[in-house]
């Protein structure tokens, strides 16, 4: 699929008009969205929760080291290649991240291991290391896959795991559309100068500051909640850092006090990291059932970008770049409730707080039930004999610890980590 991303996205730099970029965008679309949720759902295969936070969190930064390398590339190919053979420089951009892929596309079929169930010996993993990988799994009652059945498949709408994660992620994800304001603030020195205060390359490397906060708060998350076990404090330190954020942005002047502001903007990356966390949580949550996990994390993918495809150009119109009132208050998280306020009028900064007492309700509603079904589980196991113990109720959390150690000291390769295929990553002129 990474294949087709490649040349799909070099065949937008031949568009001639709006009508065919659309359509090969849209096939360039469908080609990456198989990629993230795929990939957190193979590192939810191969690791215990004490690790699982930080490496799906360190996969997650390429979605800001990306963009941060984009900025740098746009403004390389804005100054050298603008004109060179006919084409502009945003054309050549996409050559270029066409190029680019193909070889990482054709690595990470050589080196990215399967699941441990069905991984085969390689010059990358032996068969110790794969039996290591089972082992580890086991022990924690993370489930192989076994086959979908429709009475499955219904079942994972019985369960509030889908009812809790996903509206959480969703949330997550459409909440971080002040970072795009920036560039439009910069853009309008210019404007209101009347001259250029700013030059294009400026305006696009400026901005970059975002991306390396998504980059430090992330890495920080994940080994807080990978120390401390668990996965909704840094949720709700991030919320309330966004929500003061926002407001912030919404509640003063955009050209009195330039440096806070620039601050601010830099701010608005500090909820960026936590899909790594919530995709960990549910990876954790769902291990007794293979099909119900990856079923799950693809929901919180795919149904966050349902919403993101129209509701930031509800709340963030280009129009109203970069004050933006109306998406500052949204702060920092939005589910259907708060969208369907910001389309009839705009929201009053009280209703700033609406959103993260939403997501504050949806992590802590995730969070009980957990530990509510672990207790159940501990009773039940309690109540019977050791030897009639399932495998289905064993918690990940509360193992023996002799189980948590591995039987050897070697431990799974990495799972190489390649760039998400974000769609704010593709950057355009």
């Amino acid at each position: 699929m990474e294949v087709i991303w490649s040349v799909l996205t070099m065949v937008l730099a031949s568009a001639k008009n709006f009508e065919t970029l659309i359509v090969v965008r849209f096939f360039v679309g469908l080609a990456e969205s198989t990629f993230y949720p795929a990939i957190q759902y193979v590192i939810g295969s191969w690791y215990k929760p004490e690790e699982l936070g930080k490496r799906a969190c360190i996969f997650h930064t390429a979605s800001a080291l990306g963009p941060m390398f984009s900025g740098f590339l746009q403004t390389g190919a804005y100054n050298g290649l603008n004109g060179v053979r006919g084409l502009a420089g945003w054309k050549w951009l996409f050559i270029i991240d066409g190029i680019i892929t193909i070889p990482i596309a054709l690595l990470g079929f050589l080196i990215m291991p399967d699941l441990p169930s069905n991984t085969r010996p390689s010059m990358c993993y032996t068969q110790e290391q794969i039996d290591i990988g089972k082992k580890r799994m086991a022990d924690i009652g993370r489930k192989p896959p076994a086959p979908f059945t429709r009475k499955k498949i219904l079942g994972f709408f019985t369960t509030w795991h889908i009812w809790t994660l996903v509206p959480l992620y969703i949330l997550f994800n459409n909440g971080g559309g002040a970072q795009n304001s920036m560039i439009f603030w910069l853009k309008s020195f210019n404007t209101r100068a009347g001259h250029q205060v700013y030059t294009v390359g400026q305006i696009n490397t400026y901005p970059l500051g975002i991306q390396a906060t998504q980059v430090i708060t992330t890495l920080i998350y994940a080994w807080w909640s990978d120390i401390v076990g668990a996965r909704w404090p840094p949720m709700l330190l991030a919320g309330t850092w966004s929500m003061i954020t926002c407001i912030v942005l919404a509640a003063t002047p955009l050209y009195t006090h330039i440096a806070r502001r620039w601050v601010f903007y830099y701010f608005t990356g500090c909820n960026g990291g936590l899909s790594g966390l919530i995709l960990a949580w549910a990876n954790e949550l769902n291990g007794h059932d293979n099909e119900k996990r990856s079923f799950i994390v693809a929901s919180c993918n795919m149904f966050a970008y349902v919403m993101q495809a129209w509701l930031p150009i509800v709340i963030f119109p280009q129009v109203e770049q970069p004050r933006v009132f109306k998406g500052n208050v949204a702060t920092a998280c939005i589910n259907f409730f708060m969208s369907a306020s910001c389309l009839t009028h705009r929201a009053r900064p009280a209703r700033a707080y609406i959103p993260l007492l939403v997501a504050v309700v949806f992590a802590m509603a995730t969070y009980w039930l957990s530990r509510r079904d672990q207790r159940a589980a501990r009773k039940h196991r309690e109540s019977i004999p050791d030897s009639d113990v399932s495998d289905d109720i064993v918690l990940e959390d509360d193992l023996d610890p002799d189980l948590k150690k591995p039987i050897t000291p070697v431990e799974p390769t990495v799972l190489a980590t390649l760039e998400h295929r974000h769609p704010a990553g593709h950057v355009a002129a």
